[in-house]
């Protein structure tokens, strides 16, 4: 579905690279052909009026497991990189194909491929094949590749294509069955649990291989101070290296398990409120790069079963947005690097024209009242899976109107 009509936005906060101001944005045939305070609508424009509230980037949502439309939609989202674990994985050029050409027009889904066969592992997927057929990078999936021989290969692949490499960091080997973080929480509550050193092993010889390599390798998830440590040394060093995190992990420590609530069992587990503090400043410093939802809806049978044998996972795209506002008002970041971390930064790693406010690109905008209070309601998700660590948690900022493409999504 293409723009049929130009539109433009008129009396908004305008959250552009540059800064806020204040202003309007005309979008035709798709793009945004014009930003700023001396825009004007035109005869045969439909007008939208922000009534003063802020017009951002759509967001990029890096690393979901499952796409649902409507979450998406709630929360802002215009565009989201699947990732690789799927039933059957994206381990061939067809299912990749597949997965690109799915959501459109309302919706841009960009998969990232399987790094190894059946995500196993062992032997390298066709890489080159897949980035053909619409793969925007290459991920690990769920698990760490153990075998650094095919983890530097993987590398070494990718470089050559300029696919960034997406790993989950923990080793495998330490982590077996583990429910929890080793500690003191862990130990009370009698679940089998891991050490944080599992990250940190895993960042470690990553970063080391990603050195070697020459290639750009994104952590989907750092969540302990060490590992904040061993990203903010490699970056100052010159690795291209990036990392991200979700909100459960700067919002939330293993404390939050000590109730048994199986909709705080995450891969990786919640961490020590050292780990959680340590989130916070990485975000502040810019250490962390990327901030998504890590949308991993999960129904009854995966989730109302003791808490060792739940599976991991949140859903949480439609929580994403006011979750990352709260750390605007609580002075840990600006308003500009919110969308930065949400749009600008993951839309770079994908290489997509989008995450940002700016002429020519594609004109994927919310409207957002930052100030509008909502409390998180399990029961009225429009997700799959309602498995949300935050439900009846008060928050602030949700979207009014959303446009993919010049188009207004109609909710």
């Amino acid at each position: 579905m293409k723009q049929a009509q130009p539109l433009t936005l008129t009396h908004g906060k305008i959250v552009t690279p540059g800064g806020i101001i204040e202003g309007s944005v005309r979008c035709i045939d798709g793009v945004m052909e014009a930003i700023g305070s001396d825009v004007a609508p035109k005869d045969g424009d439909r007008i939208i009026s922000a009534k003063g509230r802020i017009i951002a980037p759509g967001i990029v949502d890096f690393g979901v497991f499952a796409i649902d439309k409507p979450a998406f939609h709630f929360g802002g989202i215009t565009r989201a990189a699947l990732m690789p674990d799927q039933s059957p994985p994206l381990d061939y050029p067809s299912r990749v194909n597949y997965i690109a050409k799915s959501g459109k027009p309302d919706l841009w889904v960009h998969p990232l491929a399987a790094a190894t066969r059946g995500l196993e592992g062992a032997q390298l997927a066709e890489i080159g094949l897949m980035r053909e057929a619409g793969a925007r990078g290459v991920a690990t999936g769920r698990k760490w590749i153990a075998d650094s021989g095919v983890m530097l290969r993987l590398l070494q692949y990718a470089a050559m294509l300029d696919l960034v490499v997406v790993t989950h960091a923990e080793d495998a080997a330490l982590v077996g069955d583990a429910a929890a973080t080793a500690g003191e929480y862990a130990t009370r509550l009698g679940l089998p649990s891991a050490p944080a050193e599992a990250e940190i092993l895993a960042v470690a010889r990553d970063i080391a291989l990603a050195e070697l390599s020459g290639a750009r390798l994104h952590f989907r998830q750092v969540t302990t101070a060490a590992g904040f440590d061993l990203v903010r040394a490699a970056k100052g060093r010159g690795v291209r290296v990036t990392c991200g995190i979700t909100p459960a992990h700067f919002m939330l420590s293993d404390l939050a398990t000590a109730d048994f609530r199986t909709f705080t069992k995450v891969s990786p587990p919640l961490r020590s409120e050292t780990d959680r503090q340590a989130a916070l400043a990485a975000i502040a410093d810019g250490t962390v790069d990327v901030i998504s939802s890590g949308h991993d809806p999960r129904g009854a049978e995966d989730k109302r079963l003791p808490f060792s044998d739940a599976e991991p996972g949140v859903a949480g795209a439609e929580t994403l947005l006011a979750l990352v506002l709260g750390l605007a008002r609580d002075d840990v970041i600006d308003l500009e690097t919110v969308f930065e971390l949400l749009g600008a930064n993951p839309a770079a790693l994908l290489g997509v024209p989008a995450g940002v406010l700016a002429t020519g690109l594609e004109a994927d905008l919310a409207i957002i009242d930052p100030d509008a209070p909502w409390v998180i309601d399990r029961r009225k998700m429009t997700a799959t899976g309602d498995n949300t660590p935050f439900d009846m948690h008060g928050v602030q900022g949700r979207v009014k109107a959303l446009i993919k493409g010049g188009v207004v999504v109609e909710s």
